[in-house]
């Protein structure tokens, strides 16, 4: 009943190829780098790779500006390399999805430059055309420091066409069948190299109603994803969509496909991501308690996504201004660090100050939270940004895999790396993959054990979860069941050491309290209740076993 749905313990690792390994010295990453450094994903424990846009693109929007989408870009390599890099994964048991941005095309594309050649042409319905600009709606406006409208004026044929996001952007228009047939023949053509699936980009925005004055030709939103999910399905029933749906719970799980569950198969959950850096805020676990009570369960084929931040600003949209004026002090005080007025564009450990008991802490959370972990590149180390670049490049900086020159990241000469890395505490120097390799109390050795225990702990992925009383405001306790088994988490928010204790109904004295990830067995009284202590920012996993099938200690090993 669970051998095909990889996705439910999945450990997702998003990166791009472009700033993670240089494998030709042109200063530019490429997928030969990218294959050179799997076996670092292997170690670490991840199962399936999340590749950013790898298509040509004119680079304006660090590749989801897209020109051709049956192709690799052929700075970071050739169809060749990209089939290459699949084997290797393969050969490893790790996955690939990829990013899906069929919402626009660049305004390169040769369908947009045939569509802006006149009103008759071939490809002109495949764009979102008016006589005049919609009325705009400035919440709608993705990027506000840099657009102030949706529409944009073409000079030749004298119309606008629709941009959500950038205006080099321009929106295709899915309620062309031409369109929707598109798109199913990109996704299939990348299945046939072997991708398990696809990330898809602003979900809520691929089908929509932009203009006053539509024909009803728009397909249900619903309608198309369950079709393109059913598609999938023919081509490899165990393909699995990943979608960025950063909307209210209850508007959210209309995209699982509700109780079907033929839709999206995981949505990250951007709620408790916010009321995750809330809770962190106040030092006080409430407001992310309260998410994971509010939080529906997903259907039985579907899962939740967690993260602690992606390749985007860090957004806060879903806080209200007073909360979000509590995340912005306590993590992003100065106004470079914060972007559009609703997110920040920095990395965990700088918003914590490199508090590394602080950052263990967070990170045990995530691994542990009811869903499927995804990280973002350069988080196993502790990575940091650079915020002298613009905007959301200042977290995706090259990966820092040495100390050495460019940070192991490429051979050239650093005068052709385009992107520059973090200084300070921060630098390939002091933050890197080989020095922590070497050393037990790094992040990246904390990080690997945690995934080890996420994947041996069946419960967090597949359980029944429910948050428990511990009896104060800055400690956070869940419960997962599965099939007669039972694994608690328990993570201190708070830097003063906390004595904690749980009663777990359904548990008595025949059972202990496990530790996961150090040694250690707590008794539980008669009546299910168990008291142990949590040092500062402390975290720790406990399985419910009888003191028989308890797991040894290190010291009872000889």
């Amino acid at each position: 009943m669970t051998s095909d749905v990889w996705w439910k313990n999945a450990v997702v690792y998003c990166l791009d190829i472009e700033t993670y390994a240089d494998g030709n010295a042109d200063g530019i990453g490429d997928f030969r780098g990218a294959i050179q450094h799997i076996d670092h994903l292997d170690r670490l424990g991840v199962t399936c790779i999340w590749l950013m846009p790898f298509f040509p693109t004119p680079d304006r929007d660090d590749g989801y500006d897209i020109t051709d989408f049956y192709s690799v870009d052929p700075r970071l390599g050739t169809l060749g390399d990209f089939v290459e890099f699949m084997q290797v994964a393969r050969d490893r048991g790790i996955r690939v999805i990829a990013d899906l941005v069929v919402n626009h095309t660049s305004d390169e594309h040769p369908w947009f430059r045939d569509a802006r050649s006149g009103r008759d042409a071939r490809y002109r319905d495949w764009y979102i055309w008016s006589d005049e600009p919609e009325p705009d709606d400035p919440k709608g406006i993705v990027f506000p420091d840099k657009e102030n409208s949706l529409w944009e004026y073409d000079q030749k044929t004298g119309q606008y066409y629709f941009h959500r996001f950038y205006r080099f952007q321009p929106d295709l228009n899915t309620s062309n069948p031409e369109v929707r047939d598109e798109i199913a023949r990109i996704l299939g053509f990348w299945m046939e190299l072997g991708l398990s699936g696809f990330r898809v980009d602003a979900v809520p925005f691929l089908v929509e109603q932009v203009t006053e004055a539509g024909d009803g030709s728009l397909p249900d939103p619903h309608e198309f994803f369950a079709a393109l999910r059913a598609f999938m399905s023919r081509r490899d029933g165990s393909a699995a969509l990943l979608g960025e749906v950063n909307l209210p719970y209850p508007d959210l799980m209309k995209y699982f496909g509700n109780d079907l569950g033929d839709e999206i198969t995981m949505c990250f959950d951007f709620i408790g991501m916010q009321r995750m850096y809330l809770a962190l805020a106040r030092g006080d676990v409430r407001p992310l308690a309260e998410a994971l009570n509010e939080r529906p369960r997903p259907p039985k084929d579907c899962q939740w996504a967690t993260f602690v931040r992606n390749h985007d600003e860090l957004t806060l949209d879903k806080l209200s201004d007073s909360e979000r004026a509590e995340v912005f002090a306590a993590f992003g005080p100065d106004e470079d660090m914060r972007l559009y007025g609703r997110g920040l564009r920095r990395r965990l450990p700088t918003m914590l100050g490199g508090d590394m008991d602080r950052i263990k802490m967070v990170y045990s959370l995530l691994f542990s939270l009811p869903g499927t972990p995804v990280l973002f590149y350069g988080e196993e180390i502790g990575m940091g940004e650079n915020l002298e670049l613009e905007g959301r490049q200042a977290v995706r900086t090259p990966m820092q895999w040495t100390p050495n020159r460019n940070g192991g990241f490429s051979r050239a000469d650093p005068a052709k790396v385009r992107i520059p890395m973090p200084s300070g505490e921060y630098a390939p120097e002091k933050v890197n993959v080989s020095a922590q390799q070497r050393d037990p109390g790094s992040l990246l050795v904390w990080i690997t054990r945690l995934i080890r225990n996420y994947r041996d702990c069946p419960e967090l992925a597949w359980g029944d979860h429910s948050v428990l009383d511990t009896g104060t405001t800055a400690v956070l306790a869940h419960r997962a069941d599965f099939e007669g088994e039972t694994v608690v988490a328990v993570h201190n928010f708070g830097e003063a050491e906390a004595e904690v204790e749980l009663t777990l109904a359904g548990i008595d004295s025949s059972r202990v309290l496990t530790d996961l990830l150090v040694d250690g067995t707590i008794e539980i009284s008669g009546d299910g209740r168990a008291r142990f202590g949590l040092g500062r920012y402390g975290c720790r996993w406990f399985r419910v076993s009888t003191p028989e099938t308890a797991p040894a200690d290190s010291g009872d090993v000889d």
